[in-house]
């Protein structure tokens, strides 16, 4: 335990320093925090679609009258601030109780998938925040979220008795895509928010139809504090760049990697026989093949975002829910999430589709668990099956858990797959056990 500590207890100044960015919200003053419910509802105002699922098809028809009002290039676009894209919303989970239902958990502590839904909307809103059109109501952008590269918790004292507040601005951006840095406070008894996670969300803009790219106005920093941000934005590209260029579905495992995978099967080998058929775990040791946990949706219209596809907030809390599942039943004791990272969004998911997800611990150290979940979906009159997404999750375990060990060269390739994300994880942050967050 005493490893783990010491690297769970490193405090992260980045998150916990108050006043550092514009999310912390020190710099700017807003009226009126938007309720969690008018997210939602001014997306729907923004895209200008129905409530009415089978009104979509003449509202998508609609929006193709906006096309006109798209810039042939970025350069006629009036360049932004990061203040103009300045959001807080409130989640008013202390004084409403309908709404409380909607979050809380049997063990009465937060769903952290109802968050990531409700981090996903307010991402997108931050976008068209950004990009607003004022000569028109309705805006010619289709903004969709196309990765999620970070989230990382500070604290796991999530109570579904105090109020949560959201905030995020647009941190960097390119000229179709753009980033965004989003917080989130709980209320605490000395009527102080206190920061929970920090995530950042790669968003990209396209056109009315949603079939192509499209410009979006260009972000200029005021101060140093946001040329620091604006730079981050920068070294966060050339990060995601390099990392997808060594992929191991690209390029072999690096001589350290080949290594660490060759002692793996060594050590698995029963000394009793001189044979590499011949396969034994060490103690305190689980196969990776039996780790695997699988779950099946129907994409009803209920979980649609306004472009009539399915919500990816709601791929996110399913593929979450899984793999809490996964990690809890691996680690023996209900795991708390530390880090999620680099998930994916490859193909859309349609309304009425089949959603296949398959999570499995992938990698494990002292009291760490990561966990991989695949996406993969199916429409009715169709037996194909198409990936969407990959998610990866880290969480901490009470108790130490067991290592993990795979038997074939796929399975080590989700190995050390798993333990390039666990080593890319942020410094750990300080995490107080007074509410585990649960699905």
């Amino acid at each position: 335990m005493k490893r783990a500590a010491i690297r769970l207890w490193t405090l992260n100044k980045g998150l916990l320093t108050h006043g550092r960015g514009l999310s912390q919200g020190s710099q700017y003053k807003i009226s009126e925090p938007l309720h969690i419910h008018q997210v939602r509802d001014k997306l729907r105002e923004i895209v200008g679609v129905s409530t009415v699922w089978r009104d979509h098809v003449k509202a998508m028809e609609e929006r193709k009258l906006l096309h006109s009002f798209l810039p042939k290039s970025q350069k006629v676009l009036p360049p932004r601030k990061m203040r103009d894209s300045y959001i807080e919303v409130l989640l008013p989970l202390g004084t409403d109780p309908e709404l409380r239902d909607k979050y809380v958990t049997v063990q009465n502590t937060v769903r952290f998938g109802r968050i990531l839904e409700d981090l996903d909307s307010l991402g997108v809103l931050v976008c068209y925040m950004h990009n607003r059109n004022h000569s028109t109501k309705m805006s010619p952008l289709s903004i969709v979220t196309v990765l999620v590269d970070k989230i990382d918790m500070c604290k796991h004292s999530l109570s579904p008795e105090q109020d949560i507040k959201f905030t995020g601005h647009v941190s960097w951006v390119g000229n179709t895509s753009m980033e965004v840095k989003m917080k989130m406070f709980q209320l605490h008894n000395d009527e102080k928010y206190w920061p929970v996670l920090d995530a950042t969300f790669v968003m990209v803009a396209r056109d009315s139809e949603n079939k192509g790219p499209a410009f979006v106005n260009p972000l200029i920093p005021e101060n140093k504090d946001e040329e620091e941000l604006f730079k981050q934005g920068e070294l966060n590209k050339s990060r995601r760049i390099a990392f997808s260029t060594s992929s191991l579905l690209k390029v072999a495992p690096s001589s350290e990697e080949r290594n660490i995978i060759h002692e793996l099967f060594l050590s698995t080998l029963d000394p009793k026989t001189i044979s590499f058929q011949s396969r034994i775990l060490p103690p305190k040791a689980v196969w990776m093949e039996d780790t695997k946990l699988k779950s099946l949706d129907i994409c009803h219209p209920q979980e649609r975002n306004v472009f009539n596809r399915i919500f990816g907030g709601f791929l996110m809390r399913k593929a979450y829910e899984l793999a809490w599942a996964t990690a809890c039943s691996f680690g023996g004791s209900r795991p708390y999430v530390v880090t999620v990272d680099d998930i994916m969004f490859q193909k859309p998911v349609e309304v009425g589709s089949l959603l296949f997800l398959s999570s499995q611990v992938c990698f494990t150290q002292d009291h760490y668990i990561q966990v991989r979940v695949h996406s993969e979906v199916s429409s009715l009159d169709s037996r194909e099956h198409m990936t969407t997404n990959v998610f990866h999750f880290t969480f901490m375990s009470e108790k130490e858990v067991p290592l993990i060990f795979p038997k074939t060269y796929g399975e080590s390739m989700l190995y050390l797959d798993g333990q390039r994300h666990f080593k890319s994880m942020s410094t750990p942050v300080t995490l107080k056990k007074d509410y585990p967050v649960e699905p």
